[in-house]
């Protein structure tokens, strides 16, 4: 539904897939992971492309959005679309004030913890895939080749680290259930409102992003519409492919994108890059 209206870029993240694995938490930081969508895009020649990201995919671009906001330059980055991926200030603010919120983003904590690898090695890589979706999504819609290409990537040495340095180093605070907290000096400072037109594609059945990251989120930007998709979750793409396809060949379609420019897509679970 896309592919024949525009040209799509789907790159493996670092540390995802086939691309490289840095071992070291500082390699993830959210400065370095900005700098790979822009590098990604000189590589290819491209000058201005809407931006599409689901999940980790989604907070790379969100953060890339908001940079571009504070830059003296024309934005490179004309049009967002975000699938079930919170806006950073908004799932900042629920995880230090909303108690199911924060139950829900305890797992953050646990892959930090740099026992987790270890953990994982003992229960095997096919347990740990199951356990990581079955609360979130039919273990029966996912195409038996998409699973066996993640466990087989997911097994590469150094896959693991790399996958859980995303979550060392996120800004993303997120206590102990019960333990006093306060938020993080850069959200009081707040961040920029974006210009861009936005549209936020949402699973309402997300069980680990609730519906309360889409409380205040057309304070976000001066265009921001949502598009809720109900009885989806979390995996919207795999869960409801036919629903997001129709949200965002809509919204990429729409002037000025009439001439089908390029976009980039972002996605932790894209399977190699295509163009």
């Amino acid at each position: 539904m896309l592919a024949d209206r525009f040209r799509l870029i789907m790159p493996d993240l670092r540390g995802f897939g086939q691309s490289d694995r840095p071992q070291d938490v500082a390699a993830y930081s959210t400065d370095t992971l900005i700098a790979d969508v822009f590098a990604l895009a000189d590589v290819l020649g491209i000058d201005r492309f809407a931006l599409v990201g689901h999940d980790w995919g989604g907070a790379i671009a969100w953060a890339a959005a908001l940079r571009a906001v504070s830059s003296s330059e024309r934005p490179r980055i004309e049009r967002l679309a975000i699938v079930n991926s919170p806006h950073p200030a908004i799932f900042q603010r629920s995880i230090i004030h909303n108690v199911a919120q924060r139950a829900a983003s305890q797992y953050i904590r646990a892959f930090r913890d740099p026992a987790m690898e270890a953990r994982v090695e003992a229960m095997g890589m096919p347990a740990f895939f199951d356990k990581s979706f079955r609360g979130h999504v039919d273990l029966a819609v996912i195409d038996p080749e998409d699973r066996a290409q993640s466990l087989s990537e997911w097994s590469r040495p150094g896959a693991l680290t790399a996958m859980f340095n995303w979550y060392r180093a996120s800004q993303i605070t997120v206590p102990a259930m019960g333990e006093d907290a306060s938020l993080p000096d850069w959200v009081a400072r707040g961040v920029p409102r974006l210009k861009i037109p936005v549209r936020i594609i949402w699973g309402l059945d997300d069980q680990a992003l609730l519906p309360v990251q889409l409380d205040g989120i057309g304070e976000v930007g001066d265009n921001v519409e949502v598009v809720p998709l109900a009885g989806v979750g979390h995996f919207a793409p795999w869960q409801g492919p036919d629903a997001v396809a129709a949200a965002l060949g809509d919204f990429l379609g729409a002037p000025p994108f009439l001439d089908a420019p390029p976009f980039l897509g972002a996605d932790e679970a894209a399977k190699g890059a295509r163009i």
